[in-house]
């Protein structure tokens, strides 16, 4: 079976850099392009990170394409107390000798999907701007991706920004409204089943019995989300973003349902807020399949043994 060919469209981000990192170490995966966007941090600094990450694994053929700048609506947000100032935690990555090709990455995404319709997937683990944007843009756009896996949204856990809302929604709440009516096929990956993959200590120490840039980089960089994590009793790092890829890589680990999903963007104390119709009370059909329940710990597990495959093949 052929690898799945995606884009990930991204703000990088600590989770985000270890989504890079595991799908170049899986073969069920054909990662062919990053694309960049305002989030966890600026959109410069994301599109630094993307090429630092990318440079970092030996995979600088890999294109990196900046976007959307500010959310549709609301100001620029960032979380440097969680990813740190420079978005990939204590890390201290060279400044990338490639650049960012040419033109603005709704375009680019665009161009991409209409040349080749439906297959394509999609995987936005930031905020929607850019998606949304070339929905907006190309009204073939959204009939022409074969689909989204999203991670975001808190569906019945609480909120990681607020006490209901998730990060990457609440950002740019008016884009994810726009993207989960496109009709495109969306599988979401919310804090419903990343909340159960946590990178810990002894994990990590697990990974550096391996000397590689790969290794160290993935201590440096999970340094302020520990510490992040218990400042608030928690006790890891969630991997977030890389449990996306388990659509692909390992799909048995994931428990999907059908199910009618809106979101919040009215501007009171829920903005930002997911909901799933369980009850079919809207009447409305499911418009994604959204991720409710996770086994953790084998997903931990997998993306462990692949940072080990990948660290050995990478040294100096």
């Amino acid at each position: 079976m052929p690898p799945k060919r995606i884009i990930i469209d991204t703000d990088p981000g600590i989770d985000d850099a270890l989504a890079f990192l595991l799908a170049l170490a899986s073969p069920e995966i054909k990662l062919e392009a990053l694309t960049t966007t305002q989030g966890n941090v600026t959109l410069e600094t994301a599109t630094r990170n993307a090429l630092a990450v990318l440079e970092l694994a030996k995979a600088n053929h890999i294109p990196v394409v900046a976007g959307s700048v500010v959310p549709l609506v609301q100001p620029l947000r960032a979380s440097a107390h969680v990813h740190g100032e420079s978005g990939i935690g204590n890390s201290k990555l060279p400044t990338p000798k490639s650049k960012p090709r040419e033109g603005h990455a709704v375009d680019y995404l665009i161009e991409r999907v209409l040349a080749e319709p439906n297959e394509l997937g999609i995987f936005p683990i930031g905020p929607l701007t850019n998606i949304a944007m070339a929905i907006r843009k190309e009204p073939k756009f959204a009939k022409a991706v074969k689909e989204l896996v999203i991670m975001g949204g808190a569906v019945l856990e609480h909120g990681n920004v607020t006490p209901q809302a998730e990060f990457n929604i609440y950002v740019d709440p008016h884009a994810a409204h726009i993207v989960f009516h496109s009709g495109i096929p969306i599988t979401l990956i919310p804090l419903d089943v990343t909340h159960k993959c946590l990178l810990e200590q002894i994990h990590i120490d697990r990974l550096l019995r391996i000397d590689s840039p790969i290794t160290r980089f993935i201590r440096s960089a999970v340094e302020t989300c520990f510490a992040h994590s218990e400042s608030y009793g928690g006790k890891g790092c969630a991997l977030h973003d890389p449990l996306t890829l388990a659509t692909v890589i390992a799909p048995e680990l994931l428990t999907l349902k059908e199910l009618r999903v809106d979101v919040d963007h009215s501007g009171g104390v829920s903005m930002g807020k997911t909901f799933g119709d369980f009850l079919g009370k809207t009447g409305k059909p499911a418009n994604m399949r959204v991720a409710l329940q996770a086994r953790g710990d084998d997903f931990v597990e997998l993306f462990l043994q692949r940072m080990e495959t990948l660290a050995k093949t990478i040294s100096v």
